[in-house]
């Protein structure tokens, strides 16, 4: 990870046949084409290779989950439960229907704890979203015994995790819907772009409609299309469906080279007691993009992340004081430091935050080092690379 290291032919091709063609939209112009649509391919091979009926592209990750919860109907007032070990965009996707993110403790597993989800929800609870970060997953079936109990939507977050499975099934596919990330650094990318995965005909229409300005796309001739509701402008472009094409195409390879990477660094730090490996439950195959760890306790994790930055072990990440992925340091959520006026309904839901504490989620984040797996390295890199992990951790144990 992620599949930008291996551009190569497959991926000049496929952006040739669109710039031949001249058509860069994936809509209409039929006739100049040459045969080639990008898109629609793209989405045939997701619904093969990750086993759902639909798959609908759009513009980014971000979008895909915006969509996903607009087609479930998920709105105004509405509240979804989700990690605080996330990418900001999983918060920013709720907060741009009006809906407002519940945020709750992780566990061991690096994602959503299924106790902590049920101490959530409440009568305006519609969905709880999974977030598989770091390439591994949520205990799934945990999730879907509570979402039964309470009628509510499962919808993944599976944007850092193309490439894993869950008991056999791709993940994306397990929920009522499903959310991919394209862009420029996940394993398979598209320069930008995501997907929302369904088996739900009609989500997947309505996120189809919605993701194009609510035009039906019934028939051949764009500007007689009717708008049976309201939607927004999050198309792919032909460009950017062609390099993810043939990015998917490779996903077997890309996968099976970050195992074998993984596991040369895995097998390595395994020689140390006090290392402890996260959590994958049982029946889930990670998609190896990172390999997290925990270390005994926050200071120590703080200067072995420290000493892995200052001797060259590049691409380790201690999300304890990183801005972007823990709520620790999400103060633009916490003060809602927007450009425009939030609804009343958005800022009395938000308001928890300002007196919430996360020490479950504290505890193991403090403790976590989640180190990215090129697909790059050669084997010698990757062998001096665990070697020397071995040694810095060793030094402040």
């Amino acid at each position: 990870m992620p599949g930008f290291e291996l551009f190569g032919d497959a991926e000049r091709k496929e952006l040739n046949d669109v710039l031949d063609s001249g058509v860069l939209m994936r809509y209409g112009f039929d006739g100049m084409r040459k045969g080639h649509w990008k898109a629609k391919e793209l989405e045939q091979k997701l619904q093969d290779s990750l086993q759902v009926k639909h798959a609908q592209l759009v513009s980014s990750g971000t979008a895909a989950v915006t969509i996903a919860l607009a087609s479930a109907g998920i709105g105004a007032g509405d509240e979804v439960i989700m990690p605080n070990f996330t990418f900001v965009a999983s918060f920013e996707a709720i907060m741009m229907l009006g809906a407002v993110p519940i945020l709750v403790d992780i566990d061991d597993t690096l994602t959503l704890d299924p106790k902590a989800v049920k101490e959530s929800i409440t009568s305006k609870t519609k969905a709880i979203m999974p977030v598989h970060m770091c390439g591994s997953m949520a205990n799934l079936e945990a999730l879907q015994d509570i979402c039964k109990e309470h009628d509510l939507l499962l919808i993944e977050d599976s944007s850092q995790a193309t490439g894993a499975t869950y008991k056999g099934k791709p993940l994306g596919s397990i929920g009522d819907l499903g959310c991919l990330s394209l862009d420029f650094v996940k394993i398979i990318t598209a320069g930008e772009g995501g997907a929302v995965l369904t088996n739900n005909e009609a989500y997947y229409r309505h996120a189809d409609h919605y993701s194009d300005h609510g035009h039906d796309h019934v028939g051949n001739d764009r500007g007689a299309e009717t708008h049976p509701f309201l939607g927004y402008n999050f198309r792919i472009s032909e460009l950017h469906a062609a390099v993810g094409l043939a990015q998917l195409n490779r996903l077997e390879e890309f996968v099976a080279i970050q195992k074998k990477n993984y596991t040369i660094i895995r097998e390595a730090l395994s020689q140390i007691p006090e290392v402890v490996f996260r959590t994958v439950p049982e029946g889930g195959e990670e998609s190896y993009s990172f390999l997290s760890f925990f270390l005994p306790d926050l200071d120590i994790a703080r200067k072995v992340s420290a000493a892995f930055k200052n001797n060259g072990v590049d691409a380790c990440f201690h999300y304890y004081d990183n801005n972007w992925h823990y709520i620790r340091e999400w103060q633009h959520l916490k003060d809602l430091k927007t450009l425009y006026p939030l609804s009343q309904e958005v800022k009395d839901g938000l308001s928890y935050l300002q007196t919430k504490s996360f020490e479950q989620s504290d505890h193991y984040i403090g403790r976590n080092i989640s180190c990215l797996i090129k697909l790059s390295w050669t084997e010698d890199e990757v062998r001096n690379r665990a070697s020397k992990m071995v040694e810095i951790i060793k030094s402040y144990l």
